[in-house]
């Protein structure tokens, strides 16, 4: 089955309407209360849900939620588990399509709080820190990570060094998924030359719009970890990032980027 948007997406009520894309596989057990939290914060947030065929119901909850309210939610639903990046670059084009001016990037299990949302929305508007993409920081200013073992604290940290060390990414929380682009971020950057499908998918994104001269602001939020369901990371995923680091930096020697 191709993606199908079940629920289509409401077009952008204003050029700088904001819209949050959440990619889902099994979260029945948060998506509901993920999605009504952001549907009652300010700034009128629309919600594009990208689920990836999940077995556990979750894209029934979102159909009903968006009963409740037709003109904030979209559904786009996918055949089977196909990974972070590509979820992500299929919402990017449905939010896009729909006419959005901000459009914002978050988990659906509450590691990223929804109410730091509206801090994202301001870095990126102008009067605030005028960014192009605003990033959920994990890691600037200090370390505001909680229920993590110490081993994968250092893993996501060590990552950050390394993939600074080879790319000069000046970003401190390179793989952080909690994020606000401007919509000519997205319009510029060639989706369908974004490769990425893992954590990895986050680097090649801040890097694409860094090497085109976009302004990246870090704003400080504090993560905590899944309590409901279960973690997506694994082996291959970070295998898939340490590998994408150098592919990156080859590409923009080679002028491909």
């Amino acid at each position: 089955m191709p993606d199908a948007l079940s629920v289509p997406l409401p077009a952008a009520p204003a050029a700088e309407a904001p819209v949050v894309v959440i990619p889902t596989y099994n979260e029945a057990q948060n998506v509901e209360a993920a999605l009504r939290r952001v549907l009652g914060l300010p700034d009128g947030f629309a919600v594009l849900i990208v689920d990836d065929g999940s077995p556990d119901g979750t894209a029934d909850i979102v159909r009903r939620v968006a009963a409740e309210f037709p003109d904030r939610v979209g559904l786009l639903e996918r055949s089977g588990k196909q990974g972070l990046g590509t979820a992500y670059r299929a919402g990017f084009r449905v939010a896009l399509d729909a006419g959005y001016g901000y459009i914002c990037e978050m988990d659906a299990d509450f590691s990223h709080s929804p109410d730091d949302l509206p801090r994202l929305l301001d870095a990126c508007r102008p009067g605030g820190l005028n960014a192009d993409l605003a990033i959920g920081s994990r890691y600037v200013g200090g370390v505001r990570v909680m229920n993590w073992p110490l081993s994968r604290l250092m893993l996501s940290y060590g990552a950050g060094m390394y993939t600074r060390v080879i790319t000069r990414l000046p970003v401190q929380d390179v793989t952080a998924g909690f994020k606000c682009f401007r919509r000519r971020v997205l319009e510029t950057i060639p989706l369908d030359r974004v490769t990425s499908n893992g954590y990895s998918f986050q680097i090649e994104m801040n890097y694409r719009a860094w090497r085109r001269g976009f302004r990246i602001a870090e704003v400080p939020i504090v993560f905590t970890e899944r309590t409901e369901g279960q973690s997506k990371m694994s082996k291959a995923i970070m295998r898939e990032a340490a590998r994408k680091v150098w592919e990156l930096r080859f590409l923009d020697l080679m002028k491909r980027l």
